[in-house]
């Protein structure tokens, strides 16, 4: 028997639990979308293998299903988590492989020579 559970609940958990993965602080050029929306460009300001900030003055809200697109990869599908009017804060669907992780600042760091 599989147990669901909610994205919102395991994140807020993994922040009393001082954040579940280190989060690295690393301008990365992005796509946004929100779920009916269209995507536009933003600027992932810190990320981890469970979520990501990036810079968005949109009007979405917690719990709010998003897409983000990074250099390299597929979209990755995430929860709105907070919207301080300037930054968004959300949680990966699928945490995110450490190696996909350190491929993508890799490639960055190469391409920002």
């Amino acid at each position: 028997m599989q147990i669901r559970t909610n994205t919102r609940a395991v994140y807020t958990q993994s922040e009393l639990d001082d954040r579940c993965a280190h989060r690295t602080v690393f301008e990365i050029p992005a796509k946004l979308r929100a779920s009916g929306g269209g995507a536009f460009s933003t600027t992932v300001i810190d990320i981890s293998i469970a979520g990501f900030a990036c810079d968005a003055v949109c009007a979405m809200q917690p719990g709010n299903i998003c897409w983000l697109k990074l250099p390299g990869l597929g979209s990755l599908q995430a929860e709105v988590i907070w919207n301080d009017g300037r930054i968004v804060g959300c949680a990966f669907s699928t945490l995110l492989h450490r190696a996909v992780l350190d491929r993508l600042f890799k490639r960055m760091r190469v391409s920002a020579l």
